[in-house]
């Protein structure tokens, strides 16, 4: 059996955290007071407390990466190309996700830190995106 390559395991991780983030938004609004069941319409987000409303955007944010970086991940493995370059971002990546949606529920992510963890997560993705074009 060949060995399962640390930025899949990475990736794994990741989607793990992306399919889990849904919990602080859900355990959030069940708190929240008027209708019993908060699930019969949308939430109106601006009248949720302040963390319940960061933990959602922190929940659409890390999609809105995940989901490119995941690609840019799958198809570098099928071209074969992880190389030490892919290694680190994939691990500094997930690190980043994770500071972010920590950081940004707990409401401790302010400016100018949130931006910039942000950037180097994109940076991440840019760079899986160059190992793509380095591999091919």
């Amino acid at each position: 059996m060949e060995s399962f390559p640390t930025e899949l395991g990475v990736l794994t991780c990741l989607m793990i955290l992306a399919v889990s983030m849904w919990i602080p938004f859900i355990v959030g609004i069940n708190g929240e007071e008027g209708d019993p069941d908060n699930f019969g319409r949308p939430v109106d987000l601006r009248t949720l407390r302040p963390w319940v409303h960061r933990a959602h955007r922190a929940h659409l944010n890390l999609l809105e990466q995940a989901m490119p970086f995941a690609v840019l991940v799958l198809i570098v493995h099928a071209l074969d190309g992880f190389t030490v370059l892919t290694y680190w971002t994939a691990i500094a990546f997930f690190w980043l996700r994770v500071i972010h949606a920590i950081g940004m529920t707990a409401g401790f992510l302010g400016m100018p830190l949130r931006p910039i963890v942000f950037t180097l997560g994109w940076l991440c993705c840019l760079i899986m995106a160059y190992a793509v074009f380095a591999a091919a």
